[in-house]
């Protein structure tokens, strides 16, 4: 089995892992009842997508 001849310095190892680190959700408001919702979704406060009501709650 291989075995690294010498240790992986902590620069080395934080460099390997730069890509690893999550991102927030976007956040957008919608435009009916002004709560945040996520974009290209429907609002789950209203159930409104690009001004059509998709789901069906009732206010």
């Amino acid at each position: 089995m291989a075995v690294p001849k010498k240790k992986t310095s902590k620069s080395k190892r934080d460099m390997r892992r730069s890509h690893d680190g999550l991102t927030a959700p976007g956040i957008s408001i919608c435009p009916q009842c002004d709560e945040p919702k996520q974009p290209h979704r429907a609002c789950a406060a209203c159930g409104f997508y690009k001004d059509r009501d998709v789901l069906g709650n009732e206010d």
